[in-house]
Order: C-alpha cells, then structure tokens, then sequence
C-alpha cells in the first residue's frame, strides 16, 4: 500500500512540473506540447510546480479533508460532474492551488502578485486584474478552488462557443452584454502592459489603438458603437488566427 502510495506521489509530481502525459500516462513526448502546458499552468495562480506531498498529505488531500482551510471545496466527485475534468487531473490541480492558496481561497492583491511572478519584464496587475474578475463569478472579492477549476474547465475543455463566451465576459468589463471600444481598449492596453516596451519587435506607443480600432471594425457589423456576444463570437470564428489560437488549449492538462 505504501508502495503505492509513492508511484502516485511521484506520479502527481511529474504531472505538476510537466514530465508527465497525464492522459496516455506515458512520459511527455511532444515538446511544444509540454512547453504550452507549463506556460499556462504558470500564468494562472495556484496551479505551479511544487514538491510533491508526503504519503499522509496525498491521503488527506485526495478526499479534500483539509482542516486547516478557510473554505473547504467541494467533494471531487461533484466537481467532476461540474466540470470536464477526471478525478485525477482535480487532484493535481488542487494540490498546485493549496500549495499557493493554503486558506483555500485568493483575494485579488494575492492573485496580482502571483501573476506579477511571470511577467517582470512588464507591468501585468491590470490585466490581473481583469482575469481576477472574470474568475471570481460569484464577485466576493476572492476565488475559490471551485470558481478557479470551473474557468479552467471552459477556458481548456470547453467548445469553441463556451471559450468564446468566457473571453466575451473577459472583455465586457462592465458586464452590461456588450463591448465597447474603450473596454477593449482597456484590456487591449493592459496586454500590451504585461507584455513591456522591451518586446521583439518594439511594440509602438499607439499599438494598442490600432489593433483595437482594427478588431472593431471587423466585429461591430451593424456599426452601432458595440460589438454584440453574437457578432464577437462570429468574428472570432471567421479568424483563422483566433481558432488556432483556442486549439492549442486543447489537452494542455
């Protein structure tokens, strides 16, 4: 039993940094593969790499009995109905988030400087910021393990349209079900922040401007001063780069 009790503990592990293909349960054989899992796995908070537990804390956190937490999720199994995660793949992204969040939930401040960890080359707390929004949907001022996994589960699992709609969400700032030039702007500039004026190729001052004002045209189709969910999921998927873009979140956990 102890036995195997380390092949798991060992097995988590290799999942967390990335040596191992969780869904074949062989070792990584696709490098662009592994390096696109690690990226994403580092820009979201509470889901690095970290060392993997000891046999009792593998048996404590497999069924969430964690006493030392704030906010106590909610059981795997019911999460695995909720989303389109395995048991398995919870288990892993739970120990990530404890590791980083051990009272179970993350206030914003905490998730910006998270964030920040990854891209010190720019400015990334307001980009955090809105992310932060987007994941926290019962807009508490924090996100649970459940608020985290369930943007997960669309953002990596999700259709083309259940992707579509959390980056709709993502852009309309003020959640009014449309999105205007200045809230696309506002987050277009946030990117261009978190990326830094040290970029290859320099990126221009009005940069930001530009792509909006290019984007728009190609989305407000009625030419009303607002891009609709209908006309933003329309436009996205007539662009070949947008639709490349969405496939590389495919099987990233």
């Amino acid at each position: 039993m102890k036995a195997k009790n380390r092949d798991q503990s060992l097995s988590d592990s290799r999942e967390l940094d990335g040596s191992y293909d969780q869904l074949t349960g062989n070792p990584s054989t696709s490098q662009s593969k592994k390096t696109i899992k690690q990226r994403f796995l580092k820009l979201l908070p509470c889901c690095k790499p970290s060392a993997a537990p000891s046999i009792s804390q593998s048996n404590v956190e497999d069924d969430f009995e964690l006493s030392t937490v704030c906010h106590r999720p909610e059981s795997m199994d019911k999460l695995q109905e909720q989303t389109k995660f395995t048991k398995k793949e919870l288990q892993v992204l739970y120990r990530g988030f404890k590791n980083e969040c051990p009272s179970g939930v993350v206030n914003e401040e905490n998730f910006k400087t998270i964030y920040s960890q990854f891209f010190p080359q720019g400015d990334s707390s307001m980009y955090a910021h809105f992310l932060f929004e987007a994941f926290d949907t019962n807009k508490n001022g924090s996100v649970s393990f459940e608020d985290f996994v369930f943007g997960l589960s669309i953002i990596l699992r999700g259709t083309i349209n259940d992707r579509l709609n959390w980056a709709f969400n993502l852009y309309d700032l003020n959640k009014d079900g449309c999105i205007t030039k200045e809230e696309m702007l506002d987050i277009m500039k946030s990117i261009y922040d978190m990326m830094g004026k040290y970029t290859y190729p320099s990126m221009q001052d009005d940069a930001p401007r530009e792509h909006v004002e290019s984007f728009f045209q190609k989305m407000d189709r009625n030419k009303d001063g607002v891009v609709t969910i209908e006309e933003f999921i329309e436009s996205c998927k007539k662009d070949e780069n947008i639709m490349q873009s969405m496939q590389l979140f495919d099987n990233v956990i």
